[in-house]
């Protein structure tokens, strides 16, 4: 899927809405001197990176679908070529 400006800026508001809730939540574990605190938060704002991009780059999804990649579910396999799908 292409890149739209609408797909960067839809990243863009959703990753600093989610982000800034964190930041408010966790801005202890950000400014802590433990590392391994730090690497937590920065762990978590990395992941609620991927997730407003999943989320703006499969609008045409439905919302299952949509929990599925954020998830990290494989994608469903496709039928092979040239068989009928199974009836049920």
């Amino acid at each position: 899927m292409a890149k739209t400006d609408d797909t960067i800026e839809n990243r863009v508001y959703l990753f600093e809405s989610l982000a800034s809730s964190y930041v408010a939540a966790a801005s202890e574990m950000l400014g802590s001197g433990d590392a391994a605190a730090q690497e937590r938060a920065r762990r978590a704002l990395a992941e609620l990176a991927y997730v407003s991009c999943v989320v703006a780059d499969t609008q045409h999804l439905t919302p299952e679908q949509v929990r599925d990649r954020v998830l990290g579910k494989p994608e469903p396999e496709a039928e092979p070529r040239g068989r009928a799908p199974k009836r049920r």
